[in-house]
């Protein structure tokens, strides 16, 4: 035997076991396959209640202030829709909040 022969069957590493077995070593790593895998994360669900409030107050204050400094009509216009929409908002974000908190 020569010696890359004599070295390389010294520090040859055994063959793997190919079977989905909890026990053999995976052949990527060479760690032990976990026998349990964790549990899938469940999505994030923040209260959305008080962003709608917080958005729909913005409009507000800013409509407001637009009204004290006699701003162009557009731009009133604009925050009534905001301050209109935000109010739909609140209540959709309101019955979202009750039924996520029944689950």
């Amino acid at each position: 035997m020569t010696t890359v022969t004599r070295v390389l069957a010294e520090y040859s590493v055994p063959s793997i076991s190919r079977t989905p077995d909890s026990r053999t070593p995976d052949s990527r790593t060479l760690l032990p396959v976990p026998d349990r895998r964790r549990p899938p994360l469940r999505p994030l669900e923040p209260p959305m209640l008080p962003v709608a409030l917080a958005g729909t107050g913005v409009w507000a204050v800013v409509g407001l202030v637009l009204l004290a400094v006699d701003a162009p009509a557009q731009w009133r216009w604009t925050c009534l829709a905001g301050f209109l929409l935000g109010l739909g908002l609140i209540a959709l974000m309101a019955i979202r909040d009750r039924r996520r908190g029944r689950r």
